[in-house]
């Protein structure tokens, strides 16, 4: 039996670095210009944490959430998403004590028992920030600004930011009540699954992907239409900050974003692609979440992005990745005392800072072809005919010319980085 990755997942080989090297890199950057600070939470939680923070009518944790049992007895859910997480850790390490706002970002795999489709899998990377303890929507403005920076900086300048408002626990469930009576009224025409939300969480009744519901969404009551006043303030706040960032924007009524624990502000980042699945970027404030897992009421507004998706939108876009230039150089050696040069050669390289690989137990002409496809800028070659000189060979594969070097001036050489 030839075992292959599981359903859902990929390996990211060795040439797919480099996109990851220029996210990982770009979103430290960016998010810390910002004046974010990296947090990394545990791949798996307590499932009682995403019940209560996520919500447990929504498809995460009704059908998509990794969920066992340890050894101890206790129910442990692989990480489906970071904001609850970090919301955990923000109260047990006591960082609403800190002076506020906490502004803290991440990195992190997630896992989630989705069907597989373009740009989305179940074992999935996340780019994420969360600010906490700011009620004002400056911040929101600043969050959506960090992650259409991010992109922008990417290359992809073809996307577009969708607002809407859901309201808060003041105004919201009027809102509720009005898309209830709306909806009853056409209960025989929506899918099984809106025929369920429209019982446990009406709301994310407008989050419906099936095509035969969408009509019925495009008449749905507007989220926007039923704000209370300090809502609507707070609505057209944010729109004058994205305004003011010169960020475009559309108001999409429909939009509600998939977690329970959205308030107020919900946004979508999408490529100019069809369907709501095209979204790489999503967030929104939760200024509830904190008080439901145990905390004093904090507000807190974030966004999650999935790699795997932006690096697929680079793709679309023909926009490369630039490979790592860094000069190695791989050592090939003739026989038996050649091999121990070679091995000893390669070691001091790398403890003066160098790079360095002893080639393959092969012929002179494999190691060189080896070399090559591994990406190496040099190589050197010693055998019993440059043992006994004390000269060894350095050729360079990018420009295809060599010269003699001792032991010494090679160390030299690499040590000190020179092309």
């Amino acid at each position: 039996m030839q075992f292959k990755a599981p359903r859902g997942t990929t390996d990211i080989l060795p040439e797919e670095r480099p996109y990851w090297r220029l996210l990982e890199s770009t979103a430290e950057r960016i998010a810390e210009n910002f004046g974010y600070l990296r947090i990394d939470t545990p791949i798996f939680e307590d499932t009682g944490l995403f019940v209560k923070g996520v919500g447990d009518s929504t498809d995460i944790v009704e059908k998509e959430t990794y969920t066992f049992k340890d050894r101890g007895g206790d129910s442990l859910t692989l990480r489906p998403e970071g904001t609850a997480p970090v919301c955990r850790s923000y109260l047990e390490n006591g960082m609403n004590n800190l002076p506020q706002p906490v502004r803290l970002y991440y990195l992190v795999p997630n896992f989630r028992y989705e069907r597989p489709q373009s740009g989305r899998y179940r074992a999935f990377h996340q780019f994420g920030v969360e600010v906490f303890g700011e009620v004002k929507p400056y911040v929101d403005a600043e969050v959506i600004e960090i992650s259409w920076q991010f992109l922008s900086e990417l290359g992809l300048n073809d996307l577009s930011l969708t607002l809407n408002s859901i309201g808060d626990k003041k105004c919201r469930p009027g809102y509720i009540d009005q898309l209830n009576e709306y909806y009853h009224l056409r209960e025989k025409d929506i899918c099984e699954d809106c025929s369920r939300r429209l019982a446990n969480n009406p709301l994310r009744l407008l989050d419906c992907k099936v095509e035969t519901c969408q009509p019925i969404i495009e008449g749905a009551p507007s989220s926007i239409e039923h704000l209370c006043p300090d809502c609507e303030s707070h609505w057209e706040d944010l729109k004058s900050h994205i305004s003011d960032i010169g960020i475009p924007f559309e108001i999409d009524n429909r939009l509600v974003r998939g977690l329970d624990y959205y308030s107020r502000t919900v946004y979508e980042i999408a490529p100019p692609i069809e369907g709501r699945t095209s979204v790489i970027t999503g967030g929104g404030r939760y200024d509830g979440l904190i008080e439901q897992l145990g905390g004093p009421m904090t507000p807190g507004i974030g966004f999650g992005m999935g790699l795997e998706r932006v690096i697929e939108n680079l793709k679309r876009n023909e926009i490369k990745a630039e490979q790592n230039e860094r000069d190695i150089v791989m050592v090939a050696h003739i026989g038996d005392n050649a091999l121990r040069k070679a091995t000893t050669l390669a070691s001091q390289i790398r403890r003066h800072g160098g790079a360095a690989m002893v080639g393959p137990s092969r012929g002179l002409r494999s190691q060189l072809r080896y070399a090559t496809s591994v990406g190496a800028s040099h190589a050197v070659i010693i055998g019993d005919d440059e043992i006994s000189t004390g000269a060894y060979k350095l050729r360079n594969l990018r420009k295809s010319d060599q010269s003699e070097a001792t032991a010494e001036e090679i160390l030299a050489f690499f040590s000190s980085s020179k092309d």
